[in-house]
């Protein structure tokens, strides 16, 4: 006997429509999407009491980390030092992301859900057994 999408009985056509319907409406959706970054020289990525950290004092204690591995590479201190830096200037790049939604029409945005939120049903409809 011949089993469907994930072994259930629930079909290979609705699987292939919902997966398909799904990763369209996520690339409608990402698409829409833009994000700017407001860094710049000088421009403070974390504030601790009124005095703004940048991203150069952020590189400072990672480039003593990485000193100190390139003389040492077990010494712990500097592989802590430059992970931790990296880390730490990571995310403050990402908190200081701005995401903003493109300007769309109604209808867009709802073909957008639509077709994600409806493929995705579609395709769990299909794994479950009928």
């Amino acid at each position: 006997m011949m089993r469907g999408a994930g072994g259930s009985s629930g079909g290979q056509g609705l699987f292939f429509i919902g997966f398909f319907m799904f990763c369209g409406g996520m690339y409608m959706l990402l698409n829409s999407i833009t994000f700017r970054a407001n860094l710049g020289f000088g421009a403070s990525i974390y504030n601790f009491g009124g005095i703004g950290i940048t991203s150069g004092m952020i590189m400072i204690p990672f480039m003593f980390g990485v000193g100190l591995i390139f003389y040492d590479a077990k010494n712990k201190f500097g592989w802590l030092l430059a992970a931790g830096s990296l880390v730490g200037l990571i995310f403050g790049v990402i908190s200081k992301i701005r995401f903003h939604m493109q300007s769309m029409s109604a209808f867009d945005l709802s073909v957008i859900l639509i077709l994600t939120v409806g493929g995705l049903a579609i395709f769990l409809r299909s794994l479950k057994e009928s």
